[in-house]
């Protein structure tokens, strides 16, 4: 079958039911047992009233007698409607054919069903002349209950039909706007990937233009460093503390460059490792610091990376003491993305936060909820 958008394509006529399961869904034991209290609710009031005038017994064997008179007719109407039902399946006559159809079928089976009556109850064809009011006052009753039998039917068949569809589009609706989630996410990350890729790589050049031999040492171990990390930026999660260890990589690397000009500490309860966390928004935080607050000092400074629970939000903290915002204004690639990122994935339940520090510095806050690898 054919897709679209990894959908499959809904093939013609496709939902509806066989002839024999749309006669099946009119004429069924249940149904059967509605005619039978119809009948006999029909004529209750009736013979309530005649024990006033005659025998218990002689109104009962009456009434029993009348019931099961209706009960053929209303057993031939449900026929004919069910094989209205079976025809319609099989050549849809929309609402309109439908239901000249379904009344045409219940005046044919109530005139074939007075036959049957007076064979039933062991009377003649010379009853219909002699009492031909009583005859067409009957035809006229029951024609009209199964053509208003087949109307109530068809519009709940037209409505039981009107919510699948619905049911059915509002599914198509939640699975495209996944997948428009899940691209959006793809090309957001396709972005930052190699923002921070290019910018660690701009740090070997330049440790190689001024110490080769420390550049040869970075170059090993950002080699190593990028064979952790590249898997899980194409991974749709993460937990905590890979996320930590990508970060530690990142900083020990630079700090082969900077020497003495940049010093770092991390503070994460060993409980929230496994908590999980979108792929890549610490390292970028850091590579964020790194770049826009101790990069433009001579002196350099220090980067502080701290977690903790807050009820049911994850709040992670990395806070430098540089430049602040004096040379950035917190809105670049990698910032931008990771909000975008952030409220796709968990809508106004996260987000990313700058603030001044002081004397100077920049905290980058994330709250993000709460959950663990095992739970997920």
């Amino acid at each position: 079958m054919a897709t679209v958008s990894g959908l499959p394509a809904r093939a013609s006529g496709a939902g509806s039911p066989s002839a024999s399961a749309a006669f099946l869904s009119v004429f069924n034991l249940k149904t059967i047992a509605i005619v039978f209290y119809f009948s006999a609710v029909m004529l209750l009031g009736r013979f309530l009233l005649g024990l006033y005038y005659e025998a218990p017994d002689e109104v009962f064997f009456g009434f029993v007698r009348s019931v099961r008179q209706n009960l053929v007719t209303g057993l031939m109407l449900l026929v004919g409607i069910a094989a209205v039902e079976a025809f319609v399946a099989v050549r849809p006559l929309g609402r309109n054919g439908g239901l000249l159809c379904g009344v045409a079928a219940a005046m044919a089976m109530t005139a074939l069903s007075l036959p049957v009556r007076l064979a039933v109850s062991g009377g003649s064809l010379d009853h219909v002349s002699q009492e031909p009011s009583y005859f067409l006052s009957l035809f006229l009753l029951w024609a009209s209950i199964g053509s208003i039998a087949y109307w109530l039917f068809s519009s709940w068949r037209e409505n039981q039909r009107a919510q699948e569809e619905l049911a059915d589009a509002e599914c198509c609706r939640e699975t495209l706007q996944a997948q428009m989630v899940e691209a959006r996410l793809s090309a957001l990350q396709a972005q930052i990937e190699p923002h921070f890729l290019f910018n660690t790589l701009a740090n070997v050049k330049r440790l190689y233009e001024t110490a080769p031999h420390r550049g040869r040492e970075m170059l090993s171990s950002l080699i190593s460093y990028l064979r952790a990390a590249l898997p899980s930026m194409r991974q749709s999660g993460s937990t905590l503390g890979r996320e930590l260890e990508l970060a530690r990589s990142f900083l020990t690397i630079l700090k082969m460059r900077m020497g003495d000009r940049l010093d770092f500490s991390i503070d994460v309860e060993p409980a929230l490792n496994d908590a999980q966390v979108p792929p890549m928004v610490l390292p970028t935080l850091v590579e964020n610091a790194i770049k826009h607050g101790l990069s433009p000092l001579p002196e350099g400074g220090r980067i502080e990376i701290a977690a903790r629970r807050e009820g049911d939000d994850l709040l992670i903290d990395v806070r430098d003491n540089g430049a602040g915002f004096s040379s950035s204004g917190g809105s670049g690639v990698g910032l931008a993305n990771t909000r975008s990122r952030l409220a796709a994935l968990y809508g106004g339940r996260a987000g990313l936060s700058l603030t001044t520090e002081e004397p100077r510095g920049v905290l980058a806050s994330v709250r993000m909820p709460l959950a663990f690898k095992d739970a997920a």
